[in-house]
């Protein structure tokens, strides 16, 4: 009897034991967030394409006080995970909303029909999307920008700047990456910002169908250089960093063509020496306003499903200064026109139907409405 009464007790001890020390590992648990918590879902370019994803990265970590080169919060309050294939869109969205972060964002239309079916399964969740607007769902922020009004920007720039050179008749180049109404914008307002300083400019574009196929844009933007074009806009996520790089190798060779960076400002990624960059602008398309937005509507729980647009006057959508090649003249015309766009006196259409009614611009872009 004394043996059992023996065991009982030690047995006891050693379950008090095992509470006690469980209750102390809780703990932190169990005290009060300091702040929300945010997955970042992107395509299989992830936050290296030195574009899109990469400003909303930079959004993320903007909100958190820390830097590209020390995240010091990751881990605690946010991360990101890449999808390398459209299949995995739907699983990394379940595993996110099951892993209880307070807010996960997607980047891109291509996630939209995904986000829609797992943000109706579960309404409780709070989700955001880059560049969709149409989604019917009551727990989702949708956060759209003004591209067309950014990118008429960079055409002009990119039109002055072979005004300036004493280009005579210059060819202007698009590349898209896969098409759609968000990139048609990017197109349109590009073609719509040379015209305004060159009307009868000669425009070609092309479409490379994916976010990250740089080697197929580096091959036709060596086409179109080598045919005469002189500056190429491209609007294609990871892609369009094969556009910077034909630029870089035939500026470096002495050859007066350009890029024309997006999303982010791509100067560093076009130097092709110390101080020279093949990259004359950069269409910023300021990702991480929306990103600060959301997570800050999250914290304050005045977080809904609605639509915002991110335009000139919200500085959501811009144009870099970065390169000295972009002359104070240049800039100065730049500034007139933004302040135009503002006012309301430049009206820059966003669809490829209504450019297509203003007289002279492209009847045959490979740019579709959705």
């Amino acid at each position: 009897m004394k043996k059992f009464l023996y065991l009982s007790l030690t047995a006891l001890a050693v379950f008090a034991l095992f509470f006690a020390g469980c209750s102390k590992k809780e703990a932190p648990k169990a005290a009060v967030k300091e702040d929300v918590t945010v997955r970042l879902l992107t395509d299989a370019t992830g936050i290296d394409d030195k574009s899109f994803n990469a400003a909303a990265w930079r959004g993320i970590l903007e909100y958190y006080g820390d830097t590209w080169a020390n995240p010091k919060g990751r881990g605690q309050y946010y991360d990101v995970v890449a999808a390398q294939t459209q299949d995995m869109y739907i699983p990394n969205l379940r595993q996110a909303t099951d892993e209880g972060y307070d807010l996960i964002v997607t980047t891109g239309f291509t996630w939209a029909d995904s986000l829609g079916q797992v943000a109706h399964d579960n309404p409780n969740q709070k989700y955001m999307i880059v560049d969709v607007g149409w989604l019917d769902s009551s727990n989702v922020l949708q956060a759209l920008y003004a591209e067309h009004e950014g990118s008429f920007l960079v055409g002009a720039a990119a039109a002055l700047k072979a005004k300036a050179d004493g280009i005579t008749r210059p060819r202007f180049g698009f590349i898209g990456g896969v098409p759609g109404a968000t990139i048609t914008k990017f197109e349109v307002g590009f073609i719509q910002g040379v015209f305004s300083v060159i009307p009868n400019a000669e425009i070609v574009d092309y479409y490379v169908n994916s976010w990250g196929d740089p080697g197929l844009a580096k091959t036709q933007a060596k086409n179109w250089y080598d045919s005469g074009v002189y500056a190429i806009y491209s609007a294609a996520g990871g892609s369009g960093n094969g556009t910077i790089a034909q630029a870089k190798e035939y500026r470096t060779a002495g050859r007066n063509v350009w890029a024309i960076g997006v999303d982010s400002d791509q100067h560093e990624e076009g130097l092709y020496n110390s101080t020279d960059s093949a990259v004359l602008t950069s269409m910023l398309k300021r990702v991480e306003t929306s990103l600060i937005y959301g997570l800050k509507a999250a914290k304050n729980n005045t977080f809904k499903g609605e639509v915002i647009t991110f335009d000139l006057r919200a500085d959501g959508v811009g144009y870099s200064t970065s390169n000295p090649a972009l002359t104070g003249d240049i800039v100065n015309q730049l500034e007139a026109m933004k302040q135009k766009i503002i006012n309301g006196e430049i009206k820059v259409a966003a669809t490829n139907a209504e450019a297509k009614r203003l007289p002279g611009f492209p009847q045959n872009l490979k740019a579709i409405d959705d």
